[in-house]
């Protein structure tokens, strides 16, 4: 036997207002056509001056909570991935616990900007693998439309502010046959930083800043980085490609899962798009996709899954579970 983290249930939230690509172009220069050629992306939503990260992963975190079944009091570990934090400090993880009236436990944000929710997910696999924790609650949550520059097109058309919600809990199982994370495989690269980043920080500028990205050079960093991770988990799985049932990538741009898929030949049909819908809504869109998948019927118990994301850093990684 052996002590798993197993998923319990999932959640999400988006914020009410929905902004199609015709809304968009009201006041941005660009078009439907423009966005939907380069991007896959028809829609996204834009929080409003009431929605934040912490109120957004409080809403998708209700929801796991419910899914998985369980009392929030049995919740030990809160982590919260996000590059878009409701204060510098303290961490939004601690909003959240205070938000579902936990009195103690162990709470932290972790930043690594679209690849937060794989960091936040391996870390807490890890504490709880280690007897660390027991019942974790691991979320993903962002209002990037706080940081972007609405004057560049190139950019803004890109995100969207939303959360996804994750209860992991400790679970003994037979080594090979049983339900939990299996692999997961973390990197960074810092010497790429100038190629997406934010132009701002308190120790450098004192101001928020802005997004910035180099749409080209990312889209070939991202091809090659997320087909290597899911080859890696894989193989520490002591799986094939061919046993994954589904892929839930990160969304940032359909183009970069179409490419992705064709370098690992795997059928279109085993990947989970929300992108069209949500946009890239960075360390929220690997759970708030998985959610979605979960809750129409195509993620099912006994399902292999690979979770995968590349962010700015550049951070990237993979996680293979048996759900």
């Amino acid at each position: 036997m052996i002590r798993r983290s197993v998923v319990l249930g999932t959640g999400s939230a988006l914020p009410a207002k929905a902004v199609s690509n015709t809304e968009l172009a009201q006041s941005v220069d660009t078009s439907d056509e423009w966005i939907r050629g380069r991007t896959g992306i028809h829609n996204r939503y834009i929080a409003d001056d009431n929605e934040t990260t912490s109120s957004l992963a409080l809403d998708a975190s209700r929801e796991a909570i419910k899914a998985a079944g369980i009392d929030t009091t049995d919740i030990d570990l809160i982590i919260l991935a996000t590059a878009t934090p409701d204060q510098t400090f303290p961490a939004s993880a601690t909003r959240v616990q205070a938000g579902l009236g936990i009195d103690d436990c162990v709470a932290f944000d972790v930043a690594a900007v679209c690849s937060g929710f794989l960091y936040a997910v391996t870390v807490a696999d890890n504490m709880i693998r280690a007897g660390g924790a027991n019942t974790a609650l691991v979320i993903g949550s962002e209002t990037f439309s706080r940081i972007m520059d609405w004057e560049d097109r190139t950019t803004c058309v890109l995100f969207g502010d939303g959360a996804g919600a994750m209860v992991l809990k400790a679970q003994e199982s037979d080594e090979q046959a049983g339900p939990g994370i299996l692999a997961s495989k973390l990197h960074a690269d810092g010497r790429h930083n100038g190629l997406l980043y934010v132009d701002g920080g308190p120790s450098t500028t004192g101001t928020v800043g802005k997004l910035r990205m180099k749409g080209q050079e990312v889209f070939r960093h991202a091809v090659t980085n997320l087909a290597s991770a899911l080859r890696e988990v894989v193989e520490m799985a002591g799986m094939t490609i061919d046993d994954i049932d589904w892929l839930v990538p990160h969304q940032a741009n359909a183009r970069i899962l179409d490419g992705t898929a064709r370098k690992l030949q795997l059928s279109p049909d085993k990947v989970i798009v929300t992108v069209d819908q949500h946009a890239n809504t960075s360390a929220a869109s690997v759970p708030l996709a998985f959610d979605v998948a979960v809750r129409d019927g195509r993620i099912k118990h006994g399902d292999i899954v690979v979770m995968e994301a590349m962010g700015g850093g550049f951070t990237w990684g993979a996680c293979l579970l048996r759900f």
